[in-house]
């Protein structure tokens, strides 16, 4: 009795093999794609906003910072306190007297208001640096004022720990105040420079 029971749960299923491995060759071929199941909802795909230029499309590196453009996009969630961070760990940028490369970790902390910060931008924003001389402190206060100018976040802090130049490594480290209640601020998370040993 248990046989003739596999046996009857089992006689679509040679049919239902055949129209996957159909689907599959038609996907393996770049035709049509399978379709979701019956019932399923289908998400409509949400167009990118027209504020967003570099989003989805080749940019070139800005010749500097100054040339870059930072943009930014609604919060998805701005009744929320929530803390968003960027971390670089391969910062450059040249010294501005010698011309030698600079290299540093950053870490950039914000709580969003009603505005984020478009992370291909931002990619785009510190690759421009590369070829920019100026001092660690001005780098990293630079990179805090434009988030600051661009998004007005709630809070903001950034920590730049610079490698050693001279054997002296300079760590620069900025917030715009104290941390708003109820923000969970995690430590950066980067520890200070020691060298070997």
């Amino acid at each position: 009795m248990a046989r003739s029971r596999l046996k009857g749960s089992r006689t679509n299923a040679p049919k239902e093999e055949n129209q996957m491995a159909q689907k599959a060759k038609l996907v393996k071929k770049g035709g049509a794609r399978p379709s979701a199941p019956k019932g399923a909802s289908k998400k409509a795909v949400k167009q990118k906003p027209a504020s967003l230029s570099q989003l989805g499309v080749r940019t070139e590196t800005p010749a500097s910072p100054d040339k870059a453009q930072l943009e930014t996009a609604l919060n998805p969630h701005p009744d929320t306190l929530y803390l968003a961070r960027f971390a670089a760990p391969e910062f450059t940028s040249i010294c501005p007297v010698t011309g030698q490369p600079d290299f540093a970790h950053l870490v950039i902390d914000y709580a969003p208001d009603k505005l984020i910060v478009e992370s291909k931008s931002f990619k785009l924003f510190l690759s421009s640096f590369r070829n920019h001389g100026a001092f660690h402190e001005d780098c990293t206060i630079m990179i805090a004022k434009r988030i600051i100018d661009a998004a007005n976040p709630r809070w903001l802090r950034i920590a730049g720990y610079w490698y050693p130049r001279g054997g002296i490594p300079i760590d620069i480290f900025y917030q715009t105040g104290e941390a708003p209640d109820g923000l969970w601020t995690p430590e950066p998370g980067v520890s200070a420079y020691r060298g070997r040993g």
